[in-house]
């Protein structure tokens, strides 16, 4: 799972600044965006309604088209955006085919134990584990590249990008494989991971299509990349169901056509600019709505009265056309004030909406809120990669048997890209409806949960762990991009997440450390490291729901004194008014 999934808002509104600030606006509504190089804290709230980029207004084009669009965007994600999740179901591929099993000991080659796949030894394991890590790294690092690239030049150079990143990253593999003394795996790996980030981010974009529906393709979007963690699956069985005849260099090799169709799509069928957003649609609907620009002052030049209605009346056609157009695409007043209410109740809800927007990045960042989040996710983060990486090697020494554990293995390779696809639009109600120190509590028991149940060396303990897993590991990522915008807001997003994705990135490398000390010193037992990373994020899980809910009080308390204090100011203001409207009365008598 990448850092980069949300189900939520793709667009918002930050509150407006503390006092004393300048802004140009009373709210910046915003687009999100992953790009960490943004200036944001020198004109944060100076809202622009001008694109950087040209944009096409989607009601120009069909809707069928722009349909078949989204469809292609969540399709390319499904076969190319995470598929390097999937590793748990290609790491027995890989251990047949000998892939770093040089690295063996005579006396410590790959066997088979009590179940039908080989067991790895232990530095084979350890580097096979590397190769994994480094892809997830890359997948979420490269997410503030891709944002950047996105904002700068648009989503047709990262889906170019992407299909480069996914060919080349192919054939490199399927090369790894034919070439004796060929270490090409880990770099193709990194290849994969960055096509897949570019594909990934870019293609939120398309929310754009249809405005009244961004939500719905934002989430299946999401729910693609989930579905993406199966390819290496499918890949697995049919190697199995070929007798293991249907050869990694065969598989590779063929895939590259994935690469080949994003390109071909990108130019038969892909925009070639972005569509408008929520923003520049508000602006040009009120333009058009405008009557006053049917009066041009040309008009001056036409002698005929008769000539001039004509001219204004094609006008005024044009434009009420343009309104309906651009109305069909986000509905009408009605419709429109119903989002907003509903955008309001949602902001209402999270209880802490606006805590921190109009503040700069860098004091953002010196806060308890950012330190927490960040400490949390870091931790998890590498948590959850751990489990991905070593679920067989866990469960093996657990229960004692290869067989069990290849049966948990096999359950989790299944569970994995179906429970972030079931859970996908769960999740966005979830934390839609939900205060954000509820949604934190609920983090944090699935924390506890998880960490409880992997630590009990029984079967039926595999499998609950494994759901659970699942089920958190979507609704985290979702959880904290989510968190960020309401606690820090849009305008500096790019600048806080990156952050976090960068520095969980880097700490992930400790998971290296984590599989010498499970071989090592341990002797194969994971418990130790399970339950230290329980506490640890119970610990933290619990400080950031605690933290929230004190400064969500706190918070909510200045807010309802700020409005009394709004109240008092318009009471005297009327009081003065009325007393002014006297005076004067009183003047106009005397002089009377």
């Amino acid at each position: 799972m990448s850092l980069v999934q949300h189900v939520t808002a793709n667009e918002g509104i930050d509150r407006v600044p503390p006092e004393g600030q300048d802004t140009t606006e009373d709210a910046g509504w915003r687009t999100l965006s992953y790009d960490a190089f943004r200036h944001g804290d020198r004109d944060m709230h100076a809202v622009s309604h001008e694109p950087t980029l040209p944009n096409t207004a989607a009601y120009n084009v069909p809707a069928a088209k722009r349909a078949a669009q989204v469809a292609f965007a969540i399709v390319a994600c499904w076969f190319a955006a995470g598929i390097v999740y999937g590793f748990a179901s290609l790491k027995p591929i890989l251990i047949y085919e000998g892939v770093y099993d040089g690295l063996c000991p005579p006396e410590e080659k790959p066997g088979a134990g009590d179940g039908s796949e080989l067991v790895p030894c232990d530095a084979q394991d350890m580097r096979l584990n590397f190769f994994f890590i480094v892809a997830s790294i890359t997948t979420n690092a490269s997410s503030l590249l891709a944002g950047w690239t996105l904002d700068r030049y648009g989503r047709r150079l990262c889906y170019v990008i992407s299909s480069l990143f996914m060919i080349s990253g192919c054939l490199l593999m399927g090369f790894a494989f034919q070439i004796p003394d060929f270490d090409g795996y880990l770099v193709a790996n990194i290849l994969l991971s960055l096509g897949g980030t570019f594909v990934f981010v870019s293609s939120f974009q398309l929310a754009n299509a249809f405005p009244r529906s961004s939500g719905l393709i934002v989430a299946l979007i999401t729910g693609a990349f989930d579905g993406s963690a199966a390819i290496f699956l499918f890949y697995r069985l049919a190697w199995e169901a070929s007798d293991r005849t249907f050869t990694p260099p065969r598989f590779f090799f063929a895939y590259t056509i994935v690469g080949v169709l994003l390109l071909i799509g990108e130019f038969a069928l892909m925009p070639a600019h972005a569509y408008d957003s929520g923003p520049e649609l508000t602006r040009k609907l009120e333009e058009a709505q405008d009557a006053t620009r049917d009066l041009h002052d040309s008009d001056d030049e036409l002698d005929n009265p008769n000539e001039i209605r004509r001219v204004r009346s094609a006008r005024a056609q044009q434009r009420l056309s343009k309104v309906e157009q651009i109305e069909e695409l986000v509905g009408n007043e009605v419709q429109r004030e119903d989002r907003v209410q509903l955008e309001e109740e949602r902001q209402a809800t999270s209880g802490i909406w606006g805590v921190l927007h109009g503040v700069p990045a860098h004091r953002q960042m010196l806060t308890p809120w950012f330190f927490l989040l960040l400490s949390l996710t870091v931790l998890q983060m590498l948590r959850m990669n751990y489990f991905i990486a070593t679920v067989r090697a866990q469960y093996r020494y657990l229960l004692g048997s290869e067989k069990l554990a290849e049966n948990i293995n096999h359950f989790f390779d299944v569970a994995l890209p179906v429970g972030g696809v079931f859970s996908t639009p769960f999740i966005g109600l979830l934390l839609n409806n939900l205060s954000v120190a509820a949604a934190s509590g609920v983090l944090t028991l699935f924390i506890v949960v998880i960490g409880v149940l992997n630590c009990i060396p029984e079967v039926w303990a595999g499998y609950a762990t494994v759901v659970t897993f699942v089920l958190f590991r979507p609704l985290y990522y979702s959880a904290v991009s989510d968190f960020a915008t309401k606690i820090f807001g849009f305008a500096t997003f790019g600048r806080i997440y990156g952050t976090i994705v960068c520095l969980s990135g880097i700490v992930n490398f400790v998971q290296s450390g984590l599989d010498a000390l499970t071989h090592g010193p341990l002797h194969g037992d994971p418990t130790p490291v399970n339950a230290a990373m329980a506490v640890g994020g119970t610990i933290l899980g619990v400080a950031l729901t605690v933290y929230v809910i004190v400064q969500g009080r706190k918070f909510q308390r200045k807010l309802k004194q700020k409005v009394a204090a709004e109240r008092v100011q318009e009471r005297l203001g009327l009081i003065r008014q009325e007393r002014e409207a006297e005076e004067a009365n009183l003047d106009y008598g005397t002089l009377g």
